[in-house]
């Protein structure tokens, strides 16, 4: 059994789970818009995994913050390289842990 949920509902379930400080208000917007997108273009549903979710992505505000856990990481495009980026905005990114 399937239950679609939006983007609101999704930003409630990691409160609900006390994960809200794991990713920003903004943050949350683009995973879940990167999940829909995920989903539409392997049309396969994803299941939410709140956990899996802070597990498998981690929520940076700069290169230079990121470079602090990867310091090979040299350049956006060499982080590109390694791993699924998520742009939140201007300056802060979501990545597929590596």
């Amino acid at each position: 059994m399937k239950k679609s949920i939006n983007k609101s509902e999704f930003r409630s379930e990691f409160t609900n789970y006390n994960r809200s400080k794991n990713f920003s208000y903004e943050g949350l917007g683009a995973l879940f818009d990167f999940l829909e997108e995920l989903e539409e273009s392997t049309g396969t549903d994803q299941e939410l995994d709140v956990i899996a979710l802070c597990c498998d992505f981690t929520e940076y505000e700069n290169l230079e913050e990121l470079q602090q856990n990867y310091n090979d990481i040299e350049t956006l495009e060499d982080l590109e390289n390694n791993t699924t980026v998520i742009k939140v905005d201007d300056e802060r990114f979501i990545i597929q842990n590596y």
